[in-house]
């Protein structure tokens, strides 16, 4: 076989192909919420959700499209089982749930993050520790799509929570000097 020769030990380049796998993992398990939520969603808004979530997963199939070809250009194999998934992702699946519109935007909110969090610990660490900076600036562009996707969430619930019942809190919004 081919020996990669890309400025990178074969221990540096390994310990970056883990990283992108965790991060396969928790990509598939966001993707299959949002579609999950896509398919799901009900009330007022539906329409409004389900073309935002169809957006959204479009945007992560292509990303962790982007993920494995990176990994396979690193010399490894992305994890590609359902096992493989679950065993590495840091994010949690909620298995029988069928919550509030909003409430699926609160949970899709924290996922993305949470990846966002990773990302920015992985960016440094491919830069400090494994010094592949390609990588690292890979990553960055794809924590760029997610505070992206966590901002497009939150600002569609900001000022919409609801309660269980249905029923909105009764809550004034702080608008920012100047507004």
């Amino acid at each position: 076989m081919y020996k990669i020769n890309i400025g990178l030990t074969d221990a540096q380049r390994q310990g970056v192909i883990e990283l992108l796998n965790r991060d396969i993992a928790d990509s598939y398990l966001l993707l299959i919420k949002t579609k999950k939520y896509h398919w799901d969603v009900v009330g007022s808004q539906f329409r409004s959700l389900h073309k935002l979530w169809e957006e959204q997963y479009e945007a992560l199939t292509e990303a962790i499209d982007q993920y494995a070809e990176r990994v396979r250009a690193l010399g490894g194999y992305p994890v590609g089982t359902a096992q493989g998934f679950l065993d590495l992702a840091e994010l949690e699946e909620h298995p029988g749930q069928v919550p509030l519109a909003t409430d699926m935007v609160s949970r899709l909110v924290l996922d993305h993050e949470s990846v966002i969090r990773n990302l920015r610990e992985q960016v440094d660490r491919c830069s400090d520790e494994f010094h592949d900076e390609g990588t690292a600036d890979f990553l960055t562009g794809l924590m760029e799509q997610h505070e992206e996707m966590a901002w497009m969430l939150r600002s569609f619930i900001q000022g919409e929570e609801l309660f269980p019942d249905g029923s909105r809190p009764n809550i004034t919004a702080e608008l920012p000097i100047g507004v």
